[in-house]
């Protein structure tokens, strides 16, 4: 499935709408360019789950963050700055991969053979006037099925 995003609103409202579909333990690998949206898709998601926007920064030097205010807890990884997969393993990162949250990981390509099986995967691409593209692809059939919820939502 592609969405073509034409502002910061689209984009963060195709996060409400995937959050409005997540469920405890399910992945969401971000991938894209710096720019690209990753953080504002971020931000959408965890608007969507009762949290605030604004709490959903990209962390300079913090792998994760947890926000537990919302209907489900959201572990936010920004792996940006992450040299080396192992250092991502030192810190437990399954624990919260298979927890009672929500995990949404930005650059997740950082992560190599980390990675876990099963997850929605979303690439975002820059384009022309500000607008991105958005596109999804399922890894398991917990994340088809999200997908396909997420696809009668968006309506397209």
């Amino acid at each position: 499935m592609e969405i073509i995003s034409r502002s910061v609103s689209d984009t963060l409202n195709i996060g409400k709408v995937i959050a409005k579909n997540l469920q405890k333990g399910d992945i969401i690998c971000l991938f894209g360019e710096l720019g690209s949206g990753k953080t504002v898709l971020a931000k959408g998601i965890a608007e969507g789950l009762g949290i605030k926007k604004n709490r959903i920064v990209s962390p300079s030097f913090v792998l994760i963050r947890e926000h537990s205010q919302g209907r489900l807890p959201l572990y936010h990884f920004d792996l940006y700055r992450l040299k080396n997969p192992k250092d991502i393993a030192a810190i437990g990162y399954e624990e919260y991969f298979y927890s009672e949250g929500v995990s949404v990981i930005e650059w997740a390509d950082r992560l190599k053979s980390l990675l876990p099986r099963e997850f929605l995967k979303i690439e975002l691409f820059l384009r022309l006037d500000s607008k991105r593209q958005l596109k999804f692809s399922a890894f398991g059939r917990r994340y088809k099925e999200l997908l396909g919820r997420i696809h009668e939502d968006i309506g397209h």
